[in-house]
């Protein structure tokens, strides 16, 4: 009997314990592992994967995390972890996994996701439109020399009764209801830190998480007012890590930017933000200075 081919293989939903198996999928494609972020995003989110004809694990994966909306609609969804298995690329499998899960599993749900060059011609075709861009840097953070100028902005690890606060500024400033994924942070985050403002008592300006990802830290999400918060946020994370730091900054951010080059971040590449049924991402870019991963938006 002909086997079928690679792209009428079944799609099926995938799970927690699929975890090492999408994790080899990252290994196959040159990626990292991230079994910690693999976990968050299976756990969070919804993962879709075609199992190899082979038997050797997954030959492609992707996933999906739904966001509430704040006012009436359908919400907000991110894609990320589109990835096929290096024996089965360049076969079709990628486009139809993405158009079933775009025009299938999230029908008529405005979707987001960031774009490698690799990437995006493919998004284009499903409809994706470029919104922004994004920034990876990675590298070891210098402290900055001691000055005096006199901040009105405190750093000081999140507690329990920070959490819903940090929950009204995010949907806030992301635009939609991210609960379930904003209250693992606490678990999957090696650092949680908020800012307040120091002339008014419990009112935080920022918060920022540090989580781990093989030999780096990764910054994000990373919420702040205004530029020197997210500078104080930034520093806070770094004097609690040994490890290299890495994080994506929205291309918006000149000066933040120029700062973490020179505290001795590098940057790395860029990637497209993209999003379909959608003019731009809900929310308030000027608060928003890095998502929590690509990943999930």
């Amino acid at each position: 009997m002909t086997p079928p081919h690679i792209t009428d293989l079944p799609i099926r939903a995938l799970h927690v314990d699929d975890l090492h198996r999408c994790a080899d999928l990252s290994e196959d494609r040159g990626w990292l592992r991230e079994d910690h972020k693999w976990g968050l995003l299976l756990a969070a989110g919804n993962g879709y994967g075609v199992d190899a004809p082979d038997g050797q694990g997954l030959a492609a994966a992707c996933v999906v995390t739904r966001y509430g909306s704040l006012a009436s609609g359908p919400g907000l969804a991110a894609i990320g972890m589109v990835l096929v298995a290096d024996r089965y690329a360049r076969q079709g499998l990628g486009r139809a996994l993405m158009t079933h899960v775009c025009n299938n599993v999230l029908k008529g749900v405005p979707l987001t996701l960031h774009a490698t060059p690799y990437g995006r011609p493919l998004y284009e075709e499903l409809g994706f439109k470029t919104t922004g861009r994004a920034e990876m840097l990675v590298g070891t953070f210098r402290e900055e020399e001691s000055s005096d100028t006199q901040s009105t902005t405190r750093i000081r690890r999140a507690v329990a009764e920070d959490l819903a606060h940090i929950l009204r500024l995010d949907a806030e400033v992301f635009g939609a209801d991210r609960t379930h994924m904003i209250t693992r942070l606490p678990a999957f985050a090696d650092q949680l830190l908020v800012a307040e403002d120091s002339r008014a008592e419990g009112a935080l300006t920022g918060y920022a998480a540090a989580w781990p990802n093989m030999h780096t830290h990764v910054i994000g999400p990373l919420i702040a007012r205004d530029t020197d918060t997210a500078k104080s946020l930034v520093a806070g994370l770094a004097r609690g890590t040994d490890r290299p730091l890495r994080t994506d900054v929205d291309v918006r951010h000149v000066e933040f930017l120029a700062w973490l080059k020179e505290r001795g971040l590098e940057s790395v590449a860029f990637n497209a933000v993209m999003a379909r049924d959608l003019a731009d991402l809900p929310g308030d870019w000027t608060r928003r200075w890095a998502p929590l991963t690509v990943a999930a938006g």
